[in-house]
């Protein structure tokens, strides 16, 4: 039997499953049965091929790079639209002293709204080198922006919609980070009210001063920086000037002038030397939420004498060809990704890809390094999630074993145990590199006070890492968490926008809400503000009760399936109905009745053509079975 007969995994010696089988999505998701494979099959599958097969891969890999490329550049338009149409929005945010959740809401807000957990923490980073805002706010700031940071690669998953397998898994692997992120608030946040301990460790760690840094700009920004910046570039000032109480409002960097009518940096983006004397507008040009850039000029959608309302509608345009541009590259990447997957077994796709934890980690934070980005680090990984590369969970599970004998002197640990789940360490090592932004940008500050919140935002991932990863049943928390969200997205794709709606916008509006009423400091907000707390808890509550006690949990998935079934069923009306008729004309042809009604003879009942309708109709079925 040749090897492109062989169709079930019972027919192949090692009774694997091969990439592209009719079982592979129901094997992906049961890895504990596929077995392991050797890294000899590893490497006599990746490089012994023939001229033809070498030709196959080359033309894969250039197609993969192109849509890649392109995959990374929507993604930075991505970025710099939402900076445009909330760069106004994000810097009013920023700019006072705040109580912890406000702060926290304010962060990941602020966070989601520029898709950009960098651009956060460096603002947040100099707010507190330029003294805007106090270390402890930054602190709550940037746990915030840890959170929104993880809405980038959740709306990518949304890309894989077509499939259900594959939008099943990507969405879990998106939703790993989401959750760990927003566990370790759970628990650090309080922690951190209460004891402080994240400002006190990286006070005593920093001297009393610092010597100035310069900005780095990582290489893959190098690279997708020459198209994206053609097309729209976002003026990071407006945020910060905002943040920092320089201006009042978007408003004062409108309208946008350029010397002498010529559209290039040096008229129109060049800074005003204030020590001469110059003023913008006259002896300098202006900008606003749309810049140049010194390098490449102006963007295609930058234009002189724009009001605040065109930068607005530029922005709005380009986030919609961004996110077009996004899932085009993504379909194109996940379909050269499975073509070039086809046959492949899966024992040896995991055997490549099983990389102890603690490298994933490595990995995830020296990619982020580079990229300047955890949110593009984790969108790369989740379409490879989708499509069964990386797995949620290893197969294979060894937890940590304790001497007791030993207890107080040494810790037997099964190192393999580190390399269960590789997308969630990956993902934590993104966290632990997107730190670095928030470092350069401290050092930069040149004050002490930056430089501390870049480490608190260090320690604190450090910290939810060292919670909820080294021990097995802390690290199924987060993973069983992802789990279920991913096989709600098989009873309903609602589920991830709805989701993305709820966790980054409505529930922190209404924390925001709930504590501005305080922030009041009279006692009739703060009343109100404890009835609403009142009727929030009783509401949470009310739905615990009725989703544990009052079998919630059952109706809902009901309800679920039900409006599938619905979906599903107005989907192939058609197609039924075209095989209802191609049946009664059988029916028709066998009884030699006529179809239509006015031609049947007069003696005939219609309850009884209808009964020896349906028993010739049981008849052809029962006959085509037997065939």
């Amino acid at each position: 039997m040749s090897t492109e007969e062989l169709k079930s995994r019972k027919d192949r010696p090692t009774g694997s499953v091969h990439f592209g089988d009719p079982g592979y999505d129901e094997a992906v998701d049961h890895p504990e049965e596929i077995g392991d494979a050797t890294w000899g099959e590893v490497c006599t599958a990746c490089c012994v091929h023939d001229a033809e097969g070498w030709g196959k891969i080359f033309v894969g890999a250039c197609v993969a790079i192109f849509f890649l490329y392109f995959f990374l550049v929507s993604l930075e338009l991505l970025g710099s639209a939402a900076k445009v149409l909330g760069g106004c929005s994000a810097g009013g945010l920023m700019g006072d002293n705040v109580n912890p959740i406000a702060g926290l809401v304010i962060g990941e807000l602020a966070t989601a709204l520029v898709q950009s957990s960098s651009t956060t923490t460096s603002i947040v980073v100099s707010l507190v080198g330029s003294g805007a805002i106090r270390v402890q706010d930054g602190i709550y700031m940037v746990m915030g922006a840890n959170i929104g940071t993880s809405v980038t690669n959740t709306i990518v998953s949304m890309g894989q919609m077509a499939d259900g397998a594959q939008l099943e898994r990507a969405f879990a692997g998106a939703t790993v980070h989401d959750i760990f992120n927003l566990l370790t608030v759970l628990i650090l946040l309080p922690v951190e009210v209460i004891t402080h301990y994240l400002y006190y460790l990286t006070k005593a760690m920093l001297p009393d001063t610092t010597k100035e840094g310069e900005e780095w700009e990582g290489p893959i920004k190098a690279i997708v920086a020459p198209v994206s910046d053609k097309i729209i570039k976002s003026n990071k000032n407006v945020i910060n000037d905002i943040a920092t109480g320089k201006v009042k409002s978007c408003d004062d960097y409108y309208p946008v002038i350029c010397l002498d009518g010529i559209e290039d940096y040096t008229h129109c983006a060049a800074k005003c030397d204030k020590d001469a004397g110059e003023v913008k507008g006259v002896d300098c040009g202006q900008v606003g939420l749309i810049t140049c850039d010194k390098k490449r000029g102006c963007p295609g959608f930058f234009q002189n004498g724009a009001s605040k309302h065109d930068d607005t509608v530029s922005g709005g345009v380009c986030l919609f060809l961004a996110l077009f541009m996004l899932l085009i590259c993504l379909m194109g990447l996940v379909n050269v990704l499975q073509r070039g997957l086809a046959g492949m077994s899966t024992r040896i796709i995991y055997k490549a890809t099983n990389v102890n934890g603690l490298i994933a980690m490595l990995i995830g934070a020296g990619i982020t390094m580079l990229v300047q980005s955890s949110s593009i680090t984790t969108s790369v990984l989740t379409p490879l999630v989708g499509v069964g590369c990386i797995q949620l969970e290893q197969a294979g599970i060894q937890f940590i074993t304790i001497n007791p004998l030993r207890y107080a002197v040494f810790l037997h640990i099964n190192f393999s145990f580190f390399s269960l789940f590789q997308m969630l360490p990956l993902t934590l090592g993104a966290n632990i590199g997107t730190t670095i932004t928030g470092l350069l940008a401290a050092m930069v500050a040149d004050t002490v006070d930056a430089l501390q919140v870049a480490l608190c935002h260090l320690f604190f991932n450090i910290s939810g890492i060292v919670i909820w990863y080294p021990l097995p049943f802390m690290r199924k928390i987060p993973l069983n968490g992802a789990r279920v969200l991913g096989r709600a997205t098989r009873r309903s794709k609602l589920v991830p926008p709805i989701y993305i709606i709820l966790v980054f916008f409505v529930i922190p509006l209404l924390l925001l809400a709930i504590s501005s009423l305080f922030e009041q400091k009279t006692v009739g907000f703060t009343v109100l503000g404890s009835f609403v707390v009142v009727i929030v808890a009783g509401g949470i509550a009310k739905f615990v009760w009725w989703w544990k006690k009052q079998d919630g949990h059952n109706k809902c998935l009901t309800w679920m399936d039900n409006r599938t079934a619905r979906s599903e069923c107005h989907k192939t009306l058609p197609e039924d109905m075209q095989f209802l008729k191609s049946k009664v004309n059988q029916l028709c042809e066998h009884t030699g009745l006529l179809a239509d009604e006015e031609d049947v003879e007069e003696g005939v009942e219609k309850p009884l053509m209808q009964e020896v309708a349906a028993a010739d109709l049981q008849a052809i079925e029962d006959d085509e079975n037997e065939a």
